[in-house]
């Protein structure tokens, strides 16, 4: 059987790491080149533990589209540094999954205003398709670039989208609480994220001015028909990987507060989707979904305090990065979706 071949750049950090693991056991795939021009030359194994042909492979440095053996190509890539790379992939008929926020945002002022980097090109931007496959598999069969979503995004648009979609809440009364382990914010030395600052703490960040806002909103509004504004309030706690999102948000005035049709809502849109489980009655947890392409929903409605709070769980690093993107991977090039994510 003919192999898809695949590179990953940024292969050195947590998101880089899932992807050397899941494509590594891919059936359909072979993984040509582990990128990381800081790791270079190192051992894949060496910062990777067992994983990516044992201790075989090297981290390589990119030198250019001419010497890429590969018809696939994921970017694990700090934001800014994807957009650099895509035009010349692209050119090159490559297959380009971008897991930065380079080509989520539409609108390039929202892009500049919440990324502090100039953004894409009109011409690239136009060829971007959003990668959430439960809502736009369609879109993503067919497409050369493909936007991954934001884990942060990914763990709200997922949880909300049927509501909206069919009406059920207010698109103006949404309130958005994410909990993050500390992976979440990428290999990086930094104080705020050292053991004796993260342990036995929890804290709010960019409340009000994270980046997965805009994405949030854009999403949704296309989802919902109508223009939607929530509030965000990110967490970093002490745990190495996993997302909990709780939301709160009123039921729509034109609808009524049953909550069956919250639940139906949910079983209509969710129920031929292989890595959502919807379990309206089961509090979600980080540990079920952990190191999987799973994402937990469960849901609460409260009609005496017009109501309804909608909690999700996944994990940062697979459903919210790599797994993903192995998914979007899986509908673009013909692969069953759930291949090499069971």
């Amino acid at each position: 059987m003919k192999q898809l071949k695949a590179a990953v750049f940024g292969a050195s950090g947590y998101s880089g790491g899932e992807l050397l693991r899941l494509l590594d056991r891919h059936p359909s795939v072979r993984l040509t080149h582990a990128f990381a021009n800081t790791s270079a030359g190192a051992l894949v194994s060496s910062v990777h533990a067992g994983r990516a042909h044992g201790d075989a492979m090297e981290f390589e440095s990119f030198d250019g589209v001419g010497s890429l053996d590969a018809e696939i190509c994921f970017l694990a890539l700090p934001h800014g540094e994807a957009i650099d790379l895509v035009p010349a992939l692209l050119e090159a008929g490559k297959i380009v999954i971008d897991l930065s926020g380079d080509h989520r945002l539409t609108n390039a002022a929202e892009y500049e205003r919440f990324y502090k980097h100039s953004a894409a090109s009109t011409k690239i931007m136009s060829q971007s398709v959003y990668g959430l496959p439960e809502w736009n598999s369609e879109a993503i069969r067919s497409a050369r670039l493909i936007a991954n979503p934001g884990c942060y995004a990914t763990s709200a648009i997922l949880a909300l989208a049927p509501l909206l979609a069919n009406g059920l809440v207010e698109p103006d009364s949404i309130v958005i609480n994410g909990m993050s382990g500390v992976s979440g914010a990428g290999r990086k030395a930094a104080i705020e994220y050292s053991f004796v600052e993260v342990n036995e703490n929890i804290r709010a960040y960019r409340a009000g001015d994270h980046q997965h806002t805009p994405e949030m909103e854009q999403a949704l509004t296309e989802i919902g028909g109508k223009p939607v504004q929530v509030t965000f309030i990110p967490h970093l706690i002490p745990i190495t990987r996993g997302i909990y999102t709780t939301i709160t948000a009123r039921p729509s005035a034109a609808r009524d507060g049953r909550a069956t049709r919250f639940r139906d809502a949910f079983e209509e849109h969710y129920g031929d989707k292989p890595f959502v489980r919807f379990r309206a009655e089961r509090i979600p947890e980080i540990r079920r979904v952990a190191n999987t392409n799973y994402i937990d929903i469960g849901l609460r409605v409260v009609p005496d305090r017009n109501q309804v709070i909608i909690m999700s769980t996944l994990d940062n690093l697979v459903k919210g990065a790599a797994g993903q993107a192995v998914q979007n991977m899986n509908l673009a090039c013909g692969f069953p979706e759930t291949e090499g994510l069971l």
